[in-house]
């Protein structure tokens, strides 16, 4: 089989594999589209196995990628910074390869070698005596690198008998806070006056708002009204531990945007709080593995 052959079978499979590294259709994109500029140019005569070399140097390219965002000290992905023809991009990615928007939501906070290895193997089945080249380590490395990404992103913690009544609370919050997301996806407002209280507040960051929304809404009518004209944004809501409490990321096209976080008592959202991602992650309100449904 011809090089461009082996590609252009290749590529839907590198495409697929670099979006979930790299969380980014236009990223992904550019990573594939190198690294068959790179087999132009390498002694492809050489390479026993084209697919193996392919995946390879893709998942560096997509590394490198990961490791330049950290050192420009970057949230991955903050969709506040993109443009919406990427946006939608992504979008349609989502809904063609049905990846979770949950998960890139996760993986978005591991570390770049975390994110790798975890994809590489959980994801694409790769033995570690594969990983591990593209993390320049040893197969062990490359395991526990993946072992440590699963318990961040099933956010393990040993059980405590203790926490019985704060986690029947959390379970009451959390079917609240799901309701209430539902009702907003399907702008029915009655339903989200009835699960607000009469005097709730909604305060958001004026970054995140049109120019003529409020940053403060006092009334569940109010709030209600308003929630449900976003119920696009709402559509890509993945629901998520906020300081401990039931809450959720925006994430269009699987991209970190907002986080929403809600105040419950007395069987009603008392409060709700929008602040931009990359706020929230720095004080330490959202983290990976901290999904609740």
């Amino acid at each position: 089989m011809e090089l461009v052959e082996h590609f252009e079978a290749a590529r839907p499979r590198l495409m697929s594999l670099a979006y979930r590294i790299v969380g980014s259709h236009h990223d992904a994109e550019d990573a594939v589209q190198t690294a068959w500029t790179r087999a132009q140019t390498a002694d492809m005569a050489q390479v026993t196995n084209p697919d193996g070399w392919l995946t390879t140097v893709t998942a560096r390219l997509c590394l490198d990628q990961l490791r330049a965002r950290q050192r420009r000290a970057e949230l991955p992905l903050f969709s506040e910074d993109l443009d919406p023809v990427e946006l939608a991009a992504d979008e349609a990615f989502l809904r063609r390869e049905n990846v979770s928007r949950a998960l890139l939501v996760l993986l978005a906070e591991l570390s770049p070698r975390q994110r790798v290895a975890y994809v590489l193997h959980d994801l694409f089945a790769l033995p570690f005596d594969q990983v591990a080249p593209v993390l320049d380590t040893t197969p062990i490395s490359a395991k526990k690198l993946a072992s440590r990404a699963r318990l961040r992103l099933r956010g393990a913690r040993p059980a405590d008998p203790g926490h019985h009544a704060e986690h029947a609370e959390r379970t009451e919050h959390a079917e609240i806070v799901s309701a209430f997301l539902a009702a907003a996806r399907g702008g029915d407002i009655a339903r989200l006056v009835t699960l607000l209280a009469p005097d709730a507040v909604r305060t958001a960051h004026p970054r995140l708002l049109p120019a003529d929304a409020r940053a403060v809404v006092h009334g569940a009518t109010a709030i209600a009204e308003e929630t449900s004209a976003f119920a696009d944004r709402i559509a890509t809501a993945v629901p998520i531990l906020v300081a401990g409490h039931p809450g959720a990321v925006i994430a269009p096209g699987g991209r970190p945007y907002a986080v929403i976080r809600f105040r419950v008592n007395g069987g009603r959202v008392r409060r709700i709080d929008i602040t931009p991602y990359r706020s929230a992650v720095r004080s330490g309100a959202a983290g990976a593995g901290r999904a609740w449904s």
